[in-house]
C-alpha cells in the first residue's frame, strides 16, 4: 500500500516481500510456508524497527488519502486483516504453550465459572421463506460476505446455546471415538490416523479431564461451550445427538444461511476478546445466547462463492476466492475475536479436519 502511494524508494528493506509474501502468487515467489518456523531472523530489533518505519509513514500518508480511493479500500482492508491476526496470535500461543510440558500460563486471573449450563431448548423460524443472505455493501465486509442474494429457507430450530462440554464428555463415554458410526468416512479415517480420542488440548488426569488453556492447564468447565473441535467431530456429534441426546431429536448442523438469517437481528456482543475472559464461557438460559463470542461455530456449508462473486482485479483478489475449495464455514466468532470484528454475515473458513481454532458447534434441525 505504502510503495503504491509513496513509491518503492520507501520500502524499509527489500527483501521483506519475499519473507512477509504469506500466499499471494501476484506478488511474487515466497519462503517456504513449511518452514517459516525455522526463520531465526531479522532479529526482534529489526522487526520493531520494521514496524516503526511502517507507522511513521503510515500517519504521513492517511491525510492525503481520498476516502474511497484503491488505497483507502486497501488500508482499510489491511487493517481488518491485521484483527485476524490478532485473533491467531492468541490461537498459535496457546498451540505453542501445548506443546510444553510445563504448560506456561499467557494470562493470570483464571476463575472457575459456576457449574449449572444452561439447559437446551430450541428457537423456532417457522415460516422463512425467501431471506436476503450476505453484505448489503453498506460498510466495510471481506469480499466473500457478498454479494447480497436471496435463499430458499424452509422451517428450522436453533439451539438456544453452543454445544458445553458436559455434553461432549457423554459422546465421549458413549464411545464414539472408538466406532466408526455416525462418523463421516474422510472423518473417521482422520480421527483414527490422527488418534483423536477428545477434542484438541484435552488430556486425562488423575483428577479427570483437563484441557490446555491460555490460562494454562485447568480442568474441562461441563458448563463451558466445547471448543478446539474438527468440523469431522462436529459432524459426528450431531448425528449422535440426533439419536442419543435428550432433547435433540432429528438434530444436525444448521447451514450457515440459516445461521445469518437467526443472527440478523441479533446484537453483536459476547464473550468476545474485549471480554478479558480469553476462554469459552458457560451461556446464558435465554434464546440464541452466545451467537457472537465464545466459539466459531461450524456449519454444515461448504465455503464456496455467492451467485455474483468476482475476485477482485490484482493481488487483493486472492485474499479468499482463491480457498472456496474443501473448506467448511464457520460463524459467530469467538473469545479471542477481537470486538467489532465480527457481524451476522462474516464467513470464516477452514479446512474439515483443523482444530487449534477457537471452534465448537450449535445444533438445528428441520421442523
Amino acid at each position: 500500500v505504502l510503495c503504491g502511494a509513496l513509491g518503492q524508494s520507501d520500502r524499509f528493506d527489500p527483501n521483506f516481500q519475499y519473507l512477509f509474501n504469506s500466499y499471494y502468487d501476484a506478488v511474487g515467489a515466497r519462503h517456504a510456508r513449511p518452514e517459516r518456523g525455522l526463520l531465526t531472523r531479522p532479529s526482534l530489533k529489526s522487526v520493531l524497527d520494521y514496524r516503526a518505519h511502517i507507522d511513521a509513514r503510515m500517519r504521513a500518508a492517511l491525510p492525503e488519502i481520498e476516502p474511497g480511493s484503491t488505497i483507502y479500500s486497501l488500508i482499510e482492508l489491511g487493517l481488518n486483516h491485521e484483527q485476524q491476526h490478532q485473533e491467531l496470535l492468541l490461537t498459535d500461543i496457546l498451540h505453542l504453550f501445548s506443546r510444553n510440558p510445563t504448560y506456561p500460563i499467557y494470562s493470570e486471573g483464571y476463575e472457575q465459572s459456576p457449574p449449572d449450563k444452561a439447559p437446551l431448548t430450541w428457537s423456532k423460524f417457522e415460516a422463512p421463506g425467501i431471506v436476503r443472505i450476505g453484505h448489503d455493501g453498506k460498510g466495510f465486509a471481506f469480499d466473500c460476505e457478498g454479494p447480497a442474494h436471496d435463499v430458499l429457507l424452509h422451517p428450522f430450530e436453533l439451539a438456544n446455546r453452543a454445544v458445553t462440554n458436559g455434553e461432549w464428555l457423554q459422546f465421549i463415554e458413549a464411545g464414539r471415538y472408538d466406532n466408526p458410526t455416525y462418523w463421516l468416512s474422510e472423518g473417521w479415517a482422520c480421527a483414527q490416523e490422527q488418534g483423536w480420542v477428545a477434542p484438541l488440548y484435552w488430556q486425562k488426569t488423575e483428577e479427570g479431564w483437563a484441557s490446555m488453556t491460555l490460562h494454562g492447564l485447568r480442568a474441562v468447565d461441563p458448563a463451558a461451550s466445547v471448543c478446539h473441535i474438527s468440523y469431522f467431530e462436529a459432524d459426528a456429534f450431531a448425528s449422535w445427538a440426533a439419536d442419543n441426546l435428550d432433547g435433540c431429536e432429528g438434530a444436525r448442523l444448521p447451514l450457515e444461511t440459516e445461521w445469518e438469517y437467526a443472527a440478523s437481528d441479533q446484537s453483536v456482543s459476547g464473550n468476545l476478546l474485549g471480554s478479558g475472559a480469553l476462554r469459552p464461557e458457560p451461556q446464558k438460559d435465554q434464546a440464541l445466547s452466545g451467537l457472537f463470542g465464545d466459539v466459531w461455530e461450524w456449519t454444515a456449508s461448504a465455503f464456496k462463492p455467492y451467485p455474483g462473486f468476482r475476485p477482485a482485479k490484482g493481488a487483493v483478489g486472492e485474499y479468499n476466492g482463491k480457498f472456496m475449495s474443501g473448506q467448511s464455514v464457520l460463524r459467530g466468532g469467538s473469545c479471542v475475536t477481537p470486538k467489532g470484528h465480527v457481524r451476522a454475515t462474516y464467513r470464516n473458513f477452514f479446512h474439515p479436519d483443523k482444530r487449534w481454532q477457537f471452534s465448537g458447534l450449535r445444533l438445528a434441525r428441520d421442523i
